[in-house]
């Protein structure tokens, strides 16, 4: 039997934290480590693959590029293809971009794609990249991105960049509403697939309503320890959505021990829970 058919679970949304990806986070690593009460200690890839598969689980590894707002580059994105190739078994990665750079972003996406089959770009953060998803002046990357059949995830709802400081580091919140923003996007690129990450608290229900609405956007639950998860999220999860919800710890804001510990003590039918673990998300990446 191989690894993949041992998998218990994949998780979609994770930070890779190699000293390349510290750096690029500039100030918002002490930022965020004060707001979420928790450091962030050097992991390197080979560390992150050990941890999940000893939980018999996968990986997405995602990436973010602010250089236009931040004046910091990125993370080379073939840090994460890299990884992919010598952890095939462990990671599924995903491609960061500066939705500013235009025709370099297209061009990186395209790269990283043929160079090492990623699959997937993000994750894009619209409220620390100071854009609207639904601007038509990102849709060449969103054309791309369905051409290509990658899969594109989208930071909802709250930001951590910025929280907890005067002005919220100049971040808006509104840039992370999921409607009419994304759901426009959606609704433009019916073949495009799109992950809302997060639950998008404080618009949960615009997140629960738009993902019901249109069948191309799935949600994950990433972020959010899940006995602090609204009601509302539990409810869909379990029901009306429940092919279109993934797990996501957003590692290392939160273990995967203690979201799956959490997530195991909430009523979700079996079939709902296998789902979320690991159905929906081997049929959204074709493993």
């Amino acid at each position: 039997m191989s690894r993949i058919d041992e998998l218990v679970a994949i998780d979609v949304h994770t930070h890779p934290q190699t000293e390349e990806f510290l750096q690029a986070m500039g100030r918002r690593h002490q930022q965020m480590a004060k707001h979420f009460g928790r450091e962030r200690p050097v992991v390197s890839f080979a560390e992150q693959a050990d941890q999940y598969r000893e939980r018999k689980m996968m990986a997405v590894i995602v990436n973010s590029d602010s250089e236009t707002t931040s004046g910091i580059p990125g993370a080379p994105n073939d840090l994460l293809g890299k990884a992919q190739t010598d952890h095939p078994d462990a990671f599924i990665a995903f491609a960061g971009i500066d939705p500013w750079k235009g025709e370099a972003a297209i061009a990186e996406i395209r790269r990283m794609h043929a160079e090492y089959g990623i699959k997937g770009v993000g994750e894009l953060n619209a409220a620390r990249q100071k854009f609207l998803p639904n601007d038509r002046r990102f849709f060449p990357i969103w054309e791309t991105c369905a051409e290509l059949g990658l899969v594109v995830m989208f930071h909802s709802g709250f930001p951590g960049a910025g929280a907890g400081t005067p002005g919220g580091g100049g971040y808006r919140l509104e840039n992370s509403r999921p409607v009419p923003y994304l759901d426009d996007v959606a609704a433009e690129f019916p073949e495009l697939k799109i992950i809302s990450a997060h639950p998008a608290w404080p618009w949960h229900l615009e997140n629960l309503a738009m993902v019901w609405h249109k069948s191309n956007v799935y949600l994950d639950l990433s972020g959010w320890a899940p006995k602090y998860l609204p009601p509302e999220v539990v409810r869909y999860a379990d029901s009306l959505i429940t092919d279109r919800v993934l797990f996501g710890s957003d590692w290392p804001v939160m273990t995967p021990d203690r979201w799956m510990t959490e997530f195991a003590e909430l009523p979700f039918k079996p079939e709902s829970r296998q789902k979320i673990l690991l159905d929906n998300a081997r049929a959204l990446f074709g493993i």
